[in-house]
């Protein structure tokens, strides 16, 4: 008979230390500065779309927050601002590849969507599968149930025509395609 000590009964299990919350999600401390820019940013885009407020008193507001001066404030200035300004065009892309008309996608998943258009167009020193990660990322950590799904079917969906010769590249070296990719991003 094996005797438990009573300090054993009383530990929580171990964590794995893989930089994951239990939900998946990654912790604060394992978030790269463009990850944190990118939250700050879809944050910002969200006040935009729901409240339609004024893109310096979001800009204001949200350099306010706590955490911000981890984040790469260049990258946050890039994207929101560069989201803000091409907004018709970003969804003029996407709206061919819904399912749904532009007004009924979550605002968190619409912002995604921006946040990976926007960089697939425009920070090409990101690759496209990172983009597309940073992007399921987001929704998967603050959309809906199954938001990450939609937003990775659009994403991939422009990463051909957008970054057509990085996905070319990655398919002639044997790298699975978008359609892989967003396969791998469903069962995430």
């Amino acid at each position: 008979m094996t005797e438990t000590t009573p300090s054993s009964k009383t530990r929580p299990p171990k964590q794995s230390r893989t930089g994951l919350k239990a939900n998946g999600t990654r912790k604060a401390a394992s978030k790269s500065n463009r990850s944190r820019a990118r939250e700050f940013a879809l944050q910002a885009l969200y006040q935009h779309i729901v409240g339609r407020n004024d893109a310096a008193a979001i800009d204001s507001f949200t350099r306010d927050l706590a955490g911000f001066h981890k984040a790469d404030a260049a990258h946050y200035n890039a994207v929101l601002h560069g989201c803000i300004n091409t907004a018709d065009d970003l969804d003029a892309l996407i709206t061919p590849l819904l399912d749904r008309k532009l007004g009924e996608i979550s605002p968190i998943e619409r912002a995604s969507m921006w946040i990976g258009v926007y960089e697939f167009m425009h920070c090409m020193d990101v690759p496209w599968r990172v983009v597309l990660n940073e992007c399921i990322e987001l929704a998967k950590e603050f959309g809906g149930t199954d938001g990450h799904k939609y937003v990775n079917a659009v994403l991939n969906g422009l990463a051909p025509r957008l970054r057509a010769n990085e996905v070319a590249a990655d398919k002639a070296a044997g790298k699975p395609g978008p359609e892989a990719a967003a396969a791998e991003g469903e069962g995430a």
